[in-house]
């Protein structure tokens, strides 16, 4: 065993964070996709800092580590190096990604570039112009709940993909009639990251991902120059491209950071907020008559069902964190999903309330410098949906017989299929 010296007297072995589980796979298991929370509340108390078997990555489970994460940019790097997985062995792994564009923007970039990207895209998404979007999203959603209630399965998740897909494809600027290649790829990252990836997934992945660079690099070459914030995000990210603050595979990089980022997250919130309704029959019953509580309701969901459970950083050299010693190349996963349900920082932190003085203090989003830019859009178009949805039934409850199917996925709180019926 090593050591280091901390001064010239006293000398302290470096300590490993505890193994998080008994059984290195349980994250992995069904059991946690469909309930991570029991898992994440042992977390909090036992080891808030544990690690995954011998792959280097670690949970981090506490609000307040994981508010020092954030804090600690020196320490650790928001690019994404590479991802847990389970191996064909049923035992974790990792596996490690090449440095490129697509993982260094937006939420993966550090400093300068992080703000470099930020300056170009968040104009675009600002509060005020957001609000200008309504009218669009109630008339996508009236369109989607149509052809719900007309369609056979009762798949709620058709809604919660569609309107997002076509939010971000507004924002982008690309072409509506696009939007069942939209819907697709803005699922994709979820999937790419989900842990359990089989090879013959891995190259569906590599297929789609490169059409969908090809058609995102198409449509920069073609979208013009225009910076105001009112122009669409693609012609930003030309002009950014023509007065070399970025390069094009950064720009298409950002582009597709857009769809997952704007498109699945908020599908995965979307999905949540009608679960919750078809859950609690008096819940609905109290938004139909209470509807100003709707924007509170959907702050509450995004804190319980965080949309992303987690994010990852990369331990850039040899440091502490919770008293515990991490090597360059170690990986962070900020559970957000933990930290929401964190009673030293929110009161009934389990519990779904209208009452809570700062609802917006929750991590659904992230936090500091890379909290995401598209959460006013995603609260409105959560909210739009949301309310169409109350609107235009008296009752919603799930389909007997077909349960809800959460994605199978350690990266994303994602319904795969929400058969709903509405009277």
């Amino acid at each position: 065993m090593t050591f280091r010296s901390r001064h010239l007297f006293h000398w302290e072995f470096p300590l490993r964070a505890p193994l998080y589980s008994n059984d290195p796979a349980e994250i992995f298991s069904n059991e946690t996709i469909d309930n991570p929370y029991p898992l994440f509340a042992k977390l909090r108390k036992e080891s808030p800092l544990s690690r995954v078997a011998e792959t280097g990555v670690h949970l981090v489970a506490t609000w307040d580590l994981i508010e020092e994460v954030l804090q600690r940019e020196a320490d650790f790097s928001a690019n994404v190096t590479g991802m847990l997985v389970l191996g064909e062995s049923q035992d974790p792994g990792t596996v490690e990604f090449s440095r490129s564009a697509a993982t260094q923007v937006i939420a993966t970039a550090d400093e300068p570039e992080h703000t470099v990207h930020r300056s170009i895209a968040q104009p675009r998404l600002a509060a005020n112009l957001t609000r200008e979007l309504e009218e669009p999203i109630r008339g996508w959603t009236t369109q989607a709940i149509d052809a719900w209630m007309s369609a056979s399965d009762g798949n709620f998740m058709s809604v919660a993909e569609t309107v997002p897909a076509r939010a971000v494809a507004h924002v982008l600027g690309l072409p509506d009639g696009d939007v069942s290649h939209h819907r697709d790829w803005a699922m994709m990252g979820g999937d790419m990251l989900a842990g359990d990836v089989s090879p013959a997934k891995i190259s569906a992945f590599a297929t789609a991902g490169a059409r969908m660079n090809e058609y995102l690099t198409d449509h920069l070459a073609r979208a013009g120059s225009g910076s105001a914030p009112r122009e669409p995000l693609l012609r930003a990210l030309s002009s950014a491209v023509d007065e070399g603050k970025i390069d094009v595979p950064h720009a298409v990089g950002i582009a597709i950071v857009m769809f997952g980022a704007g498109g699945e997250s908020t599908a995965a919130l979307i999905g949540s907020v009608a679960y919750r309704l078809a859950s609690n029959s008096s819940l609905a019953d109290q938004l139909r008559a209470e509807p100003s509580l709707v924007p509170r309701f959907v702050e509450e969901v995004a804190r319980l069902e965080s949309p992303f459970k987690f994010h990852y950083r990369a331990v850039r050299q040899e440091c502490e964190l919770g008293g515990f010693s991490l090597l360059p190349g170690d990986r962070l996963m900020l559970l957000w999903a933990s930290a929401n349900r964190d009673t030293g920082h929110i009161d009934d932190a389990d519990e779904l309330r209208f009452d809570r003085r700062h609802p917006k203090h929750h991590l659904g989003f992230g936090r500091g410098a890379h909290f995401c830019i598209g959460a006013p859009l995603a609260r409105l178009e959560a909210r739009v949906v949301c309310e169409e949805i109350l609107s235009r039934t008296e009752r919603i409850s799930f389909v007997e017989g077909e349960p809800p199917v959460w994605t199978p996925s350690i990266f994303v709180r994602r319904l795969e299929r929400l058969p709903l019926a509405a009277a």
